[in-house]
């Protein structure tokens, strides 16, 4: 079988078995909470802008300050001429605010991720992690010399056995802080006992946790008044840009200055960007009313979706991450196209990214809706399924 023969027969596989996936143009110019694509419209639930700051005044400003000053790019990698002041003062303005001795930056938390595993582990160590973990830690366990084990997610007892057979050798426990599809939060105070008690490190990636949880926004960790070893934070999300940084102690970050390939190989994102999200860090820490109207937000709809007789189909989930379970690709797939016929975007997501059988509409909330922006979200939903 010739290569395109064999990706079209791939592809085809795909589109029959309903998990085809197409990518969405948004038009310039449509603020939070709508989206416009294809001339219509629509009211957005499909976003990880918790908190709106995606279009806020003062982030832009800052990039546009910060881009007549520094240009467009940074020039080359963070090791050769690529790291501005810009960069190391968001790097220590992140270090001092979490509570770590360094931060690391990176274009996205996908290499973050990546370059954390695949820096640190080697043939020798263990890896053991949350079966729901993102795909980019999945993929650079896979991708390691390291052993690797999964534990079903959130069996900590599971985990504990996989601690115990570990004695003696090197272990990093993996975990999201929030679960990026199913929207519930780790015991991170569970897992900082068992990483205690065996001498393992955690590894946390708070990408949808960092700015919507915790004392200022500053995540579930310091929610559940936990430091993690090793802390993965994004801005694609609440802070409404991109990128990622590592928070770790000097020592590590220094040895992945010297072995983590992402960060030696890439150049570094722009410093006009590393201005706005210093801007936006500022935006988060003041943002307890954002964080508060986002709360509302979450208790109005579940409370809704109870009143409508469906509160069954939600995963259990406090965040802004609502999971409402179709169950098959197809019913999903009508479900979100019912949706969009009334004005709401909301995605279908299906397995392999789910587990098989739980096809959902990955509902997620913002501070940017308004009550009524819910409301009409509750009645498609009772409409459409």
């Amino acid at each position: 079988m010739n290569w395109n023969t064999h990706l079209q027969a791939a592809l085809a596989a795909r589109a029959q078995a309903q998990a085809y996936r197409r990518r969405t143009v948004r038009r310039a110019g449509t603020p939070p909470p709508y989206l416009e694509s294809g001339g219509v419209r629509y009211l957005n639930f499909a976003g990880n802008d918790y908190l709106g700051l995606s279009r806020d005044a003062a982030v832009i400003a800052a990039w546009q300050q910060a881009l007549a000053d520094y240009g467009c790019g940074s020039g080359g990698s963070p090791l050769v001429c690529g790291h501005t002041d810009a960069h190391e003062y968001l790097e220590t303005q992140l270090a001092g605010w979490l509570g770590y001795e360094r931060a690391l930056l990176f274009p996205s938390g996908y290499a973050a991720n990546q370059a954390v595993l695949l820096g640190l582990l080697g043939k020798d160590d263990v890896l053991l992690a949350d079966k729901f973990c993102h795909a980019s830690m999945q993929e650079a366990a896979a991708l390691s010399p390291a052993v690797y084990r999964r534990f079903a997610h959130q069996r900590y007892e599971v985990l504990e056995q996989q601690l115990a057979a570990a004695q003696g050798r090197r272990v990093l426990v993996a975990s999201e802080g929030v679960f990026s599809m199913d929207g519930d939060k780790a015991d991170i105070g569970r897992l900082k006992t068992l990483c205690r008690r065996y001498g393992a490190w955690l590894l946390i990636d708070d990408a949808h946790g960092f700015g919507v949880c915790g004392p200022q926004g500053r995540g579930s960790a310091a929610e559940a008044g936990e430091q993690p070893d090793i802390l993965v934070v994004t801005f694609g999300k609440a802070a409404g840009l991109m990128g990622a940084a590592v928070l770790c102690s000097h020592t590590v970050a220094e040895y992945l200055v010297q072995f983590a390939r992402h960060l030696v190989y890439s150049t570094a994102f722009p410093p006009a960007q590393a201005a706005a999200l210093s801007a936006a860090i500022g935006r988060i820490q003041a943002a307890d009313d954002l964080r508060a109207k986002l709360q509302r937000h979450i208790r109005c709809f579940q409370t809704a979706l109870a009143q409508g007789g469906l509160a069954e189909r939600l995963l259990p989930s406090e965040t802004a991450i609502q999971p409402f379970v179709c169950g098959s690709n197809e019913s999903a797939l009508a479900a979100a196209e019912a949706l969009r016929s009334r004005g709401l975007y909301v995605p279908a997501i299906r397995p392999p990214t789910v587990p098989a059988g739980r096809a959902q509409l990955r509902i997620t909330l913002s501070a940017a809706h308004e009550t009524r922006h819910i409301e009409a979200l509750v009645k498609g939903l009772q409409d459409a399924v």
